[in-house]
């Protein structure tokens, strides 16, 4: 399925999904704040960690259906609609990680004003600028 999206992304058919290089069940890079995140909650809650990193990594952000990039966008998605700005953080540097640009996380917070609320997108968009700046 990728070559023939690489294929098709040539001849201008459809844009190849962009699959960054990781080992199987590891995440390409570990966003600074979610490694932040989950060495506090280790220390209160060792199992929900573990069960993080080899469920939700290791198991589900490994599937075949969809890209890390399209897993990107939907979680940074999900996370603008429940306003969880602590995991939004984390989840934006892992999305710019995983091929995902500025300009579309911007059309994601933009998109969302309609379906979560203005004040969830603004508060989205203040969260993305301070992760776009450390990101440079």
């Amino acid at each position: 399925m990728l070559h023939a999206r690489a294929v098709l992304g040539k001849r201008g058919t459809v844009r190849p999904v962009p699959r960054p290089a990781g080992p199987k069940g590891a995440p390409v890079s570990t966003p600074r704040a979610a490694t932040s995140a989950r060495e506090e909650v280790r220390k209160v809650a060792p199992k929900l960690i573990e069960m993080t990193e080899k469920v939700v990594y290791g198991d589900v952000w490994e599937r075949p259906g969809l890209s890390k990039r399209d897993r990107s966008l939907i979680t940074v998605a999900a996370l603008i609609a429940m306003y969880r700005g602590d995991q939004l953080t984390g989840h934006l540097e892992r999305a710019l990680a995983n091929g995902v640009t500025k300009e579309e996380i911007g059309e994601v917070i933009t998109h969302m004003a309609l379906y979560a609320g203005w004040p969830t997108a603004m508060s989205a968009g203040r969260i993305a600028r301070k992760v776009f700046e450390e990101a440079r």
